[in-house]
């Protein structure tokens, strides 16, 4: 639907007014394009989607899906970065630059882009300048302006700070289309040696728990806000965390024995992994940074897990050599060690054919529903068609008349 535009909101395309002052300590005699740019820069740290983020004359855009499979763009934004945390991965205890938005204006600069179609969805984090729950207050604030002044109905991700009250992961919930925790590092352990402020059971788990008995609560209730449009339902689109990877030298089997937990047991919607960078001034600027292939390895165990539901045993094969992840592709080393010989594809059942490379869940349940209605698949060009990758499938399968010998045998190789 077309949404009309308020030449008094107007942010785009002209320059920002910057007659837009804030009223709390930090930024007060800023303009609103340099408060933007601020606080959208160092929203750039937290990941709300493997698409990317963009940057825009306003700020931090990055594409995300809602549980309808709708593409939203979403506006990223820290409410704050002036913070007491020393985390020594993060940029925000060392910036030069401090900016605070109020919960009005916030809400204000959200909906006008809003309104001009810049923008579909908001994502909205803060740094904690002093207690934790008056920093959550401060984003809760926002949201609900967006919702009751304002009249919004789309998307908006909300991160749960370390510290928040189990009443305030309740009222986010009333009004959010996710919610998010980050753990940052696997265990206690390693979570002490680079954030020391922060409390790995308490402040993180213990926190992820209340907001997945909170979603469960209100499903269970078949609670539904009326008017609605951003995801279907109170936090239709659950909850996700994310860990750093690298910062405290943890190992990849650590980090996929949390994420498994968190998946099996918490029903995580996703879990998003940020390579560690050093950043000048903190403590770990020195620290080698993590290889990008490693979060990308990472990522394609979590949708084994997630996705194609593999078990914790079926993943051991992978840490044969050490307790790293090679930089290879996870499920076609896994088939090379676990599989026999080749699937026959017009025999396997839903489990099996999951696991050959290049069919997912999708072609495996096309190929099923094929069968059941008294069809074959005959054809590399057929299995194509039902969606699969056949240059990473072709190995492994085995299909009427065929003879992949020669692969099988490079394969074994």
């Amino acid at each position: 639907m077309f949404r009309q535009t308020s030449p008094a909101l107007s942010l785009f395309p002209r320059p920002l007014p910057p007659g837009v002052i804030n009223t709390g300590a930090y930024g007060k005699n800023m303009g609103l394009q340099e408060k933007l740019s601020i606080l959208a820069g160092a929203s750039k740290y937290d990941i709300c989607s493997t698409a990317g983020t963009r940057k825009t004359p306003w700020g931090n855009v990055c594409h995300s899906y809602t549980p309808d499979g709708r593409c939203v763009s979403l506006f990223k934004i820290l409410q704050t970065n002036v913070c007491n945390m020393e985390c020594m991965y993060c940029v925000n205890p060392v910036a030069r630059r401090k900016a605070s938005f109020s919960p009005e204006e916030m809400a204000r600069v959200f909906f006008s882009l809003y309104r001009q179609n810049v923008v579909d969805g908001l994502f909205l984090s803060s740094g904690i300048p002093g207690d934790p729950e008056d920093a959550m207050e401060n984003t809760l604030e926002t949201v609900g302006l967006l919702r009751k002044k304002h009249g919004f109905r789309g998307y908006i991700h909300l991160k749960i700070l370390p510290g928040a009250t189990l009443d305030q992961i309740r009222r986010g919930a009333e009004m959010a289309d996710r919610l998010s925790v980050n753990m940052e590092a696997p265990s206690g352990t390693h979570l002490s040696e680079i954030a020391p402020q922060k409390d790995f059971k308490n402040d993180i788990l213990l926190r992820q728990r209340w907001i997945y008995e909170v979603i469960g609560v209100k499903k269970r209730n078949g609670h539904r806000e009326v008017g609605r449009v951003g995801g279907g339902g109170v936090v239709s689109g659950g909850q996700t965390t994310q860990l750093v990877v690298g910062a405290s030298d943890e190992t990849d089997r650590e980090i996929l024995s949390q994420v498994y937990y968190a998946v099996r047991y918490r029903r995580m919607r996703r879990v998003y992994f940020s390579p560690f960078t050093p950043i000048p001034g903190t403590g770990l600027e020195k620290h080698p940074p993590a290889p990008r292939w490693r979060a990308r390895r990472l990522y394609q165990v979590e949708h084994l897990i997630r996705l194609y539901g593999y078990e914790k045993r079926e993943l051991l094969p992978l840490f044969e050599g050490g307790d790293m992840l090679p930089d290879v592709d996870p499920k076609v080393l896994l088939a090379m060690k676990t599989f026999d010989g080749p699937v026959d594809i017009n025999e396997a059942d839903y489990s099996t054919l999951i696991r050959v490379p290049g069919i997912g869940p999708r072609t495996a349940r096309r190929i099923l529903a094929l069968r059941e209605n008294g069809g074959r698949v005959r054809s590399m060009r057929e299995l194509q068609n039902m969606g699969c990758v056949v240059k990473r499938a072709r190995p492994f399968v085995l299909l009427p008349g065929r003879n992949y010998q020669a692969a099988l045998d490079r394969w074994a190789t």
